[in-house]
């Protein structure tokens, strides 16, 4: 009798180490889920971002190119009004 509980305190202390190190793996594991699904956040906001600012300035280019062939067109009208 004494024999079975010396292996049954032996059996739960083998447990609590073994519960003790899952717990630290799940915690870590958690962390890291974490971790990933923020920085992919981080990206496809970055990407977001990027894009926008690219659009910004196709917007800005495609502006500065109208308002350049509105002047050149009134400086040819204004030279023809010399004559």
């Amino acid at each position: 009798l004494t024999s079975a509980q010396n292996t049954l305190r032996a059996q739960a202390s083998t447990f609590g180490t073994n519960l003790s190190i899952v717990e630290n793996r799940q915690d870590f594991t958690k962390s890291l889920i974490n971790t990933l699904e923020e920085g992919a956040g981080k990206l496809t906001l970055a990407d977001t971002n990027e894009e926008g600012a690219n659009l910004l300035a196709l917007q800005t280019q495609q502006s500065l190119a109208s308002t350049s062939l509105s002047l050149a067109a009134q400086a040819d009208q204004n030279v023809l009004r010399l004559f």
